[in-house]
């Protein structure tokens, strides 16, 4: 056997230098770019779909969490770190989304790591959609289970992986609406499959909440799957409640099983009061205002032709999400940049940040875009496109 080199402590790391030097070649370095408080540009690359991050209901609900609770949850979930807020944006979430319970953690991305790996485990079998988001991916090589990754949106292939299954278990893991290409998966054809196939069903529903479905209630709702016995459904808060956060819905002893055994609810600080709080306005909001679902999907329309028109290779958008397809990862960076300086800012997404290996410029849609907000997009967009991008 041969004996590994001793390196010099200035040494370890040299492998990093290697690494950094290969994704330079292929165009995949990454920067952070810090916004300030009060921008210009015109932002198509955040998530605040419904325009709340900046209402002052729900800005000023957090402000007044946390001069009342503390800037922090101080503990877990299960020693200090539950609240009031907790609890009643729990039952207001459940509620909202006709399930029977729900279950808040820090993020969408703790979220789906509990909810997967909790419903799961070495006697399980796990069916996914291969464009599944990386947080899901990540619950998947957590759980023990057999995981089989079949072709984007084919439920004949879901079909074959759970009749061919070796494990009792079975758990299909899918997003609702992909965050890529912003497209819907076939929800009530994958129930059926499940169904015929003893599986459970887990769906992230991130991209779809607050967006489809009546009012705003999500794609789970809309596929008619809301308080199903073998369907949970994983939300983000930060998308269309503008806030921070994460949470899962379904049935109530699926909740209760989480709270006891979900590794990244037991053991992580808990969500702070001010987002708890936040999100729980920002739901109250869309209660109050259930047409800024439509507005988002009524703009998402409208830009996506209009680029489409253009010549450029768009998505048609199921939800808020729209793709429009680059040359390659150099390009998509440039054109991203060049929109930003055009006060455009828009997602720039490149392998292996998608599954397809197709760099693309991801744009996504807020229900208080305007017609001119529209509009100027469009002929930013248009006018910056690399060669190759148009028809």
């Amino acid at each position: 056997m041969t004996t590994p080199p001793t390196l010099p402590p200035d040494e370890v790391f040299d492998w990093l230098d290697t690494e950094a030097e290969k994704r330079a070649n292929a165009g995949l370095v990454r920067q952070l770019r810090p916004r300030p408080a009060q921008a210009d540009e015109l932002d198509l690359a955040g998530n605040d779909y419904l325009g709340l991050a900046r209402d002052k209901r729900v800005a000023g609900a957090a402000a007044a969490a946390a001069l009342r609770w503390g800037a922090g949850s101080t503990g877990s979930r299960l020693v200090t770190g539950s609240t009031e807020l907790h609890t009643e944006l729990e039952l207001e979430l459940a509620r909202f989304c006709g399930a029977q319970a729900a279950l808040v953690f820090s993020s969408g991305f703790t979220a789906n790591l509990g909810a997967v790996t909790a419903l799961s485990g070495a006697e399980s079998a796990i069916v996914t959609d291969k464009y599944i988001h990386a947080s899901l991916i990540e619950g998947c090589r957590l759980s023990r289970a057999d995981v089989a990754a079949v072709t984007h949106s084919t439920p004949s292939a879901i079909k074959h992986a759970l009749s061919t299954r070796r494990k009792p278990r079975a758990l299909v893991v899918t997003d609702s609406v992909f965050s890529v290409d912003g497209d819907l998966a076939p929800l009530e054809e994958l129930a059926g499959i499940c169904r015929a196939h003893g599986a459970a069903m887990v769906v992230d529903d991130a991209h779809g909440f607050g967006v489809l479905g009546d009012g705003g209630r999500g794609a789970v709702h809309a596929a008619g799957l809301s308080g199903a016995p073998d369907v949970v459904t994983t939300l983000t808060l930060s998308k269309s409640l503008g806030a921070q956060g994460g949470a899962v819905v379904g049935p109530r002893r699926v909740i209760k099983h989480l709270v006891d055994t979900a590794r990244s609810f037991i053991f992580d600080t808990a969500l702070a009061p001010a987002s708890a709080a936040a999100a729980l306005a920002a739901l109250h909001a869309l209660k109050e205002e259930p047409g800024l679902a439509g507005k988002v999907l009524e703009n998402a329309g409208n830009l996506a032709m209009s680029l489409k028109a253009a010549g450029l290779t768009a998505s048609v958008p199921d939800a808020a999400v729209i793709s429009v397809q680059a040359p390659s990862a150099e390009t998509a960076v440039a054109w991203a940049a060049a929109c930003a300086e055009q006060g455009i800012r828009v997602g720039c997404f490149r392998p292996p940040s998608v599954p397809d290996g197709i760099s693309r410029l991801r744009l996504t849609v807020r229900a208080d875009l305007t017609e001119s907000d529209v509009d100027r997009a469009v002929k930013v967009i248009t006018a910056t496109a690399p060669r190759g991008a148009t028809s």
